[in-house]
């Protein structure tokens, strides 16, 4: 019987498009189902009842929600072209830098675009200690793992084209050459590859998809 595999996802989300790219590199045929996040489908919310959010891989019938977790059950379910390395170190490491990625890297950059003043330069000053960490993985290396993409870089892919976009919105540089040449030889490294460049969200939409969430949420936050 043939594998039935859907990926429930949005076609902004940063945490989707990981699994995307997971999906493409392993060469695994899955049906997309796009969700409007305003108005949740039912079959979302019964495959994710606790967190209700893409992306959720449904395999068979069986869900699997949280993209990281997503990214290695693919990654043991489908053994060929392998997302993590064989060594229990190296692999831990991947884990843990995949893990920063969201727990400081994501909320220090996103804090930097949604706030301004002098709440936006510590929330810069924050992002730019969190990616020197990254810059210092990276030295010598293509990806971050090594000659091959890896998890680690899809589970940081996304600083390769939203960390663009909200550098256009708010006129701030944070990833240059000067500060971050080894991570912006990867970001161009890693953009540019065929499966990642082939999947990437029109950038003009998401301009203006962010600039609005910018702007509803500096409304929602200045003093009356």
């Amino acid at each position: 019987m043939a594998e039935k595999v859907k990926l429930f996802n949005t076609w902004s989300s940063r945490f989707g498009l990981r699994i995307v790219w997971a999906l493409k590199l392993k060469g695994v045929e899955y049906d997309s189902i796009n969700e409007d996040l305003s108005n949740k489908s039912p079959l979302l919310l019964q495959y994710n009842p606790i967190y209700k959010k893409v992306p959720v891989l449904l395999h068979n019938g069986k869900p699997t929600s949280e993209s990281l977790v997503i990214l290695e059950y693919i990654d043991e379910t489908w053994k060929h072209n392998p997302l993590l390395p064989e060594d229990p170190y190296e692999k831990a490491t991947a884990r843990f830098w995949a893990k920063f990625g969201d727990d400081k890297v994501m909320s220090s950059i996103w804090s930097a675009f949604t706030n301004e003043g002098k709440e936006q330069e510590d929330a810069i000053g924050q992002a730019i200690e969190n990616l020197n960490f990254l810059e210092e993985q990276l030295k010598g290396k293509k990806f971050f793992g090594g000659e091959k993409i890896g998890l680690t870089d899809l589970a940081l892919g996304w600083l390769a084209n939203l960390v663009r976009v909200f550098e256009e919105i708010i006129g701030v540089k944070i990833i240059d050459h000067e500060r971050f040449p080894s991570l912006l030889a990867w970001t161009q490294e890693f953009a540019e590859a065929p499966i990642i460049k082939e999947s990437w969200p029109p950038h003009d939409k998401l301009i203006v998809k962010f600039q609005a969430i910018r702007d509803a949420h500096l409304a929602a936050t200045r003093p009356k």
